[in-house]
């Protein structure tokens, strides 16, 4: 399960989406999340659903991907599946073991799935098609005008990256140190919850052992570096943006578009109906 988790990594590439500003790909994946969110009926969850197919092949990238980004998150989707479908009133469709199962619960239930899957496949085609040096410089960029306001949007961009980019390598830490208490005997499948809560120990210790000495080695070699955040600092690369750019954000706003006008549909209609 842990090799299946891909959040953080960076796949290069040399497609559509690959060489948009990846200041364009954050507002585009912001665009997104609001699309996905607004959309109040399913006609207006499969047209933001279109968006992302069309991303994603743009993106050219493995559907493996995107099913390993599923899989660490289905738990969750199970348990928010289950609390809508059992909690919300509504007409009964039928019963199990006395418990009304309903229609707004079954229709609320799916909305949250297909959310709740979008919003991870969307998330993590920015971090697949962005590498974790190129997203600093677009975050920094983005808050650049809150700097005005003494707010440190250097340090706030580095420390997001840095989070982001240490995913895989703790997630690789953690199947080292399980396969090495597994090595010695310990039992991690097995007996009740509180029990497995326990077999947990030896592994959480050593991986905050680990995780704070990456740390600290992180911060030493800052400092041998001279680094003294973002003032006076030059960029390599320098963000350009070009027509593709700004093509990508007019079809995302098409699409967006097109969902208000769904929604906006829906209530027209409704009101007719009722009246």
């Amino acid at each position: 399960m842990l090799k299946d988790i891909t959040i953080g990594q960076y796949f290069p590439g040399n497609s559509f989406v690959h060489k948009l500003d990846a200041r364009f790909k954050i507002l585009i994946t912001a665009l997104f999340i609001v699309m996905i969110f607004t959309a109040d009926n399913f006609a207006g969850l499969f047209l933001s659903l279109l968006f992302f197919v069309i991303a994603f092949a743009a993106s050219k990238l493995s559907l493996k991907l995107i099913v390993k980004s599923m899989k660490p998150i289905i738990p969750i989707i199970i348990f928010t599946s289950v609390l809508n479908i059992f909690f919300i009133d509504g007409v009964t469709v039928f019963k199990i073991f006395g418990i009304r199962i309903t229609d707004n619960g079954l229709i609320t239930s799916g909305y949250m799935i297909i959310r709740l899957i979008a919003l991870i496949c969307g998330s993590s085609l920015l971090t697949y098609t962005t590498s974790p040096i190129v997203l600093t410089d677009a975050i920094e960029q983005i808050l650049k005008p809150l700097s005005k306001l003494k707010f440190p949007t250097h340090e706030l961009a580095m420390m997001m990256t840095i989070a982001l980019r240490f995913i895989p390598t703790l997630i690789e830490e953690t199947d080292k140190i399980i396969s090495a208490q597994k090595a010695r005997g310990a039992d991690m499948d097995s007996g009740t919850v509180i029990q497995r809560a326990k077999a947990l120990v030896p592994i959480l210790i050593p991986l905050f052992v680990s995780s704070f000495r990456r740390a600290e080695e992180l911060a030493l070699a800052m400092e041998c570096r001279c680094y003294n955040g973002g003032e006076g600092r030059t960029k390599l690369k320098t963000l350009v943006s070009g027509g593709k750019d700004y093509a990508a954000l007019s079809v995302t706003m098409l699409f967006l578009g097109g969902v208000l006008l769904i929604n906006m549909g829906r209530v027209i209609l409704t009101n007719a109906i009722s009246k």
